[in-house]
């Protein structure tokens, strides 16, 4: 017997064993498994699935099964007990879409979690009143032999933007129309890339690509059976909360990456001297700051905008921290903050409305939210850099601030930037029109 097989095995005896008021089994590993644990999560038959890595990489989580879903996250208060969370997301603009397998929000409790803090691991059983027999029952299906996911390797046959660029060029038109008729300040037009290729891809393969190439980045996974699964590998915190402090961000404001240190550090330097780009962070922390006013005593923001250097783009970044009021919580900050300006637009009703008028497609859960809720802590990504992966077709997904200034061509390639991202690991030779 291996060594995670005997932990399996001494937690299902202390599920047996647990009194009544056990809410949450912790067993510690002492020794840190011999598998990614992507790689364990996809060898998994329990669904739903949620995979979560901190930006910071300092947590890892793997949660399995459910114990009690939820349409909404408000509910979950009245269940969870200690440290448990709820996992899951809510979609951008919190409506029902089309896609029955793009709920407006969906969180589980998991029957299951594999947990990494830093360099502690433990296996963790979630009981509520009548499940002891359920969780057991999953605990005996965990398969402990993990084959190692290999490299990705896709051919794409066909490609397919919406909206194409002409009616991109239109949609910027538009916005920009508004903009100078003081209609909105700032809209967030995005595009959907549709990928069709050869054979089915396995959407854990792609995240494991992506997490080993994308640093400084929240990395998800949220698989509701094994033929849809939405991933993300996203630079972009919504929030987190800690007690009473709570901590958010303005990113926005791009660039591309240079061909060498010398072509990068000019694209930087210009970035961060852009009005146009300055500009468009700066409404997004006046948006946050608004939003957080009523929730908070104080605000504090970060007085000059970083840059944030990724694979494949560079950002304007400001933190921004809260001293929340009493009793507020982490649902009520959910609806506060999301959308953010980062991916909606100001005024945030009349760009919301825009987009739901005129962009050619739903967004379902792209720049919605993904993350946790506890009584103590919550934390939320932007499901920005996403992906929504069926069988043999993926969806790309990215967005551009379109504001006084911004020019239609450049904001396609700004798009082609950010969807390169994920579409670089697919394939090594993109589709003309798509950057690699």
């Amino acid at each position: 017997m291996s060594y995670f097989q005997q932990a399996i095995t001494e937690l299902i005896e202390r599920v047996k064993d647990a009194k009544d008021e056990a809410t949450r089994l912790v067993q510690v590993l002492e020794y840190k498994p011999d598998f990614a644990f992507i790689d364990w999560l996809q060898a998994q038959p329990l669904f739903p699935k949620f995979y979560w890595q901190s930006r910071d990489t300092r947590e890892e989580v793997v949660a399995l099964g459910q114990l009690k879903t939820f349409k909404e996250p408000a509910p979950a208060y009245a269940y969870l007990s200690g440290s448990q969370r709820i996992w899951g997301g809510r979609s951008f603009d919190g409506q029902s879409a089309k896609n029955p397998h793009c709920p407006a929000s969906f969180f589980f409790l998991p029957q299951v979690e594999l947990v990494r803090e830093e360099h502690t691991w433990s296996l963790v059983a979630n009981i509520v009143a009548g499940s002891k027999s359920c969780v057991i029952k999953s605990l005996q299906q965990l398969r402990c032999e993990v084959p190692r996911l290999l490299p990705l390797s896709a051919h794409i046959d066909h490609i397919e933007h919406t909206p194409t660029q002409p009616e991109w060029n239109r949609l910027v038109e538009k916005v920009l129309q508004g903009i100078d008729a003081d209609e909105y300040k700032k809209v967030v037009l995005a595009r959907r890339t549709t990928l069709g290729l050869h054979s089915p891809i396995c959407a854990a393969q792609l995240l494991k690509s992506s997490s080993e190439h994308n640093q400084h980045s929240f990395h998800f996974m949220l698989a509701q059976n094994d033929r849809h699964s939405f991933i993300g590998s996203t630079p972009e915190r919504l929030y987190y909360r800690e007690g009473k402090d709570l901590y958010t961000e303005a990113l926005a404001g791009t660039i591309g990456r240079g061909d060498n240190a010398t072509h990068d550090m000019a694209l930087a330097n210009w970035l961060t001297q852009d009005s146009k780009n300055l500009n468009e962070n700066q409404y997004v922390v006046d948006d946050i700051i608004d939003r957080l006013t009523p929730y908070s005593d104080l605000v504090e923001v970060e007085p000059e905008a970083r840059l944030v250097r990724l694979r494949k783009v560079q950002h304007l970044k400001r933190s921004i921290h809260a001293h929340l009021n009493d009793g507020v919580n982490g649902v009520q900050l959910l609806g506060a903050l999301q959308p953010t300006a980062a991916v909606a637009g100001l005024p945030r009703r009349e760009s919301m409305d825009f987009i739901q008028q005129h962009e050619p497609f739903e967004r379902s859960w792209y720049a919605g939210s993904m993350g946790f809720i506890s009584l103590q802590r919550a934390e939320f990504c932007v499901a920005i850099r996403s992906a929504q992966v069926v069988d043999d077709e993926i969806s790309l997904y990215a967005g551009a601030g379109i504001v006084p200034g911004s020019v239609a061509e450049h904001e396609w390639q700004e798009l082609d930037k950010k969807m390169a991202t994920l579409l670089s690991l697919i394939s090594d030779q993109p589709p003309l029109g798509v950057a690699s």
